[in-house]
């Protein structure tokens, strides 16, 4: 077996890992979605099986794009294959990025407006009310 062959094999086993991501995060996220829906009520369940799937998958889609990168680099490093690579991570970072939004609720710029530090600034810099 040559480089190739091996690097075959090692894409492989990135996109096992991928699967494997995929499957032990939906079960863990469910464990969370069940505590959550136990302790809090059934919305705050809902919303901890979406957030933390919604990282499981942002995980499994980043390992894929290694995959693939391995794949197109060290198996067969043509300008279609890696051509093909390039379509294949504009649509996972689309993906990446639609998953992160729908996750926090924000878009990544607008993210730093919403953070507690940014917050505690602001309230800093308020006058305090005059009674």
């Amino acid at each position: 077996m040559g480089v190739a062959g091996a690097m075959e094999r090692v894409a492989q086993g990135f996109d096992a890992l991928a699967a494997v991501v995929l499957v032990i995060g939906l079960l863990f996220s469910v464990v969370l979605a069940v505590r959550a829906a136990r302790r809090d009520g059934g919305r705050r369940g809902y919303l901890a099986l979406r957030e933390s799937f919604g990282g499981v998958l942002l995980l499994s889609l980043e390992v894929l794009v290694a995959a693939d990168l391995i794949r197109t680099v060290a198996v067969s490093p043509s300008l279609e294959s890696v051509a093909v690579l390039g379509i294949i991570v504009l649509i996972r970072t689309f993906l990446s990025f639609s998953l992160q939004v729908e996750i926090e609720g924000t878009v990544p710029w607008r993210r730093a407006l919403t953070s507690g530090a940014v917050s505690i600034a602001q309230a800093a810099r308020r006058p305090p009310d005059s009674d």
